[in-house]
């Protein structure tokens, strides 16, 4: 069973949960370019997909590596579907990966999410390894300088506008769990899904 927002809740520190008001914050969040759509394919394809997912999940990890690449091959290549990528970090490790993908160039940021979730178990999960010094490891081979590492990884507005996207995520869509599809921002889908469901799904709003 998937971990649900409310352990990363659990998990914050105070100093980030009495930070600034949710206006101010949202403010902030939509000036910084951090924060700005994360996406690939066109944007005026017909079919807009929306992908909650968390760095640390293992069920996002299996549909990247077994699903996506024919998404992306069949769907989003051809101009039939522009594929949104949402965070939705289930624990304090995903959430400070998130952080630092976002802080990447934007044309680096799919690449680097491709290579997290396809190696969780050598950066996340694996026996007797730090994680954070592992994604760092990660970072630096995506261009990312030591101090911009550690700049990221302290800066706490970005970290509470991620946050903060989570939360609405959670009080609009009901989003409680990874991954987490929604086609046209109509129809959703809370759980893993196969390349032919979400092609019909596709097909059905195309």
């Amino acid at each position: 069973m998937p971990v649900t927002r409310r352990a990363l809740i659990a998990t914050a520190t105070p100093a980030l949960l009495l930070g600034p008001t949710l206006s101010i914050r949202a403010a902030r969040a939509a000036t910084d370019p951090r924060m700005a759509v994360r996406a690939a394919g066109n944007p005026a394809a017909k079919v807009h997909v929306e992908e909650w997912f968390s760095l640390t999940c293992t069920h996002c990890a299996r549909f990247a590596a077994e699903v996506f690449p024919q998404i992306r091959s069949n769907l989003i290549d051809t101009g039939k579907v522009y594929y949104i990528f949402r965070d939705f970090p289930l624990d304090q490790i995903a959430l400070a990966a998130a952080m630092i993908a976002r802080t990447l160039p934007p044309e680096r940021y799919e690449p680097f999410v491709l290579s997290l979730l396809a190696s969780q178990d050598r950066w996340a999960f694996a026996r007797d390894v730090n994680p954070q010094e592992e994604l760092q490891k990660m970072a630096a081979l995506a261009g990312m300088p030591a101090n911009v590492f550690q700049k990221t990884l302290a800066d706490d507005t970005l970290r509470q506008a991620i946050m903060d996207e989570e939360n609405r995520a959670q009080a609009e869509y009901k989003i409680e769990g990874t991954p987490t599809f929604r086609f046209n921002d109509k129809e959703q889908v809370g759980q893993e899904m196969n390349y032919e469901d979400f092609a019909k799904k596709v097909a059905s709003l195309s």
